[in-house]
């Protein structure tokens, strides 16, 4: 516990000397206000990992997966992302595992409209309370569309993960790459 409250407060001790930046050099103000939430973020997830250590400790805590939605229409990655294939185009988000491992969803960076991209390619990131995580691409292909409405409103991804809180829409370069994702079945025995 005096660990984790040494490291807040050396955390809090930096934001001090980088919200100073953030006023001193406007030129970098932006650069310093990510560095800023950053360090706000740190502290926010030692504040989480005392609260989630402190639910562990009781002794009826236990995770639930099995009341989660696994559409069986959807195929699954490892790294959380489903895909919903419609002819050669395909529409990718995160599952609803993910974004309760990741919290409430506040800001989502897709840079990569119009690229082309292979399996396992980082397509974007997804930035909540608890942490910031990379977007893998299940499958090839080429970015078509990013979800227009997750700019104002990205808590549709935790709110609606398989409709209305969809990240991008591609073409597939290869539908046969498409056999190599996980079923429902086994996306639900992955994550327990």
């Amino acid at each position: 516990m005096r660990l984790i409250a040494t490291i807040i407060l050396s955390q809090i001790e930096l934001f001090r000397l980088y919200s100073n930046k953030i006023i001193l050099i406007t030129n970098h103000s932006i650069r310093c206000f990510k560095i800023a939430k950053l360090f706000i973020s740190c502290s926010l997830n030692c504040l989480n990992y005392i609260n989630f250590t402190n639910r562990i400790q009781q002794p009826n805590y236990k995770i639930n997966h099995h009341k989660m939605n696994f559409p069986d229409n959807l195929k699954y990655t490892k790294e959380h992302e489903w895909i919903s294939v419609n002819g050669n185009q395909a529409t990718i988000g995160i599952t609803e595992f993910a974004t309760s491992e990741l919290g409430d969803v506040v800001f989502l960076e897709i840079e990569t409209l119009g690229e082309s991209l292979s399996t396992g390619d980082t397509f974007g990131t997804v930035e909540a309370v608890k942490t910031v995580s990379d977007l893998f691409m299940p499958v090839s292909g080429d970015i078509l569309e990013v979800n227009p409405v997750l700019e104002s409103t990205p808590e549709l991804v935790n709110q609606d993960p398989y409709g209305k809180g969809w990240i991008i829409k591609i073409s597939v370069k290869d539908a046969a790459e498409l056999n190599n994702l996980l079923t429902a079945t086994d996306y639900k025995n992955l994550v327990g």
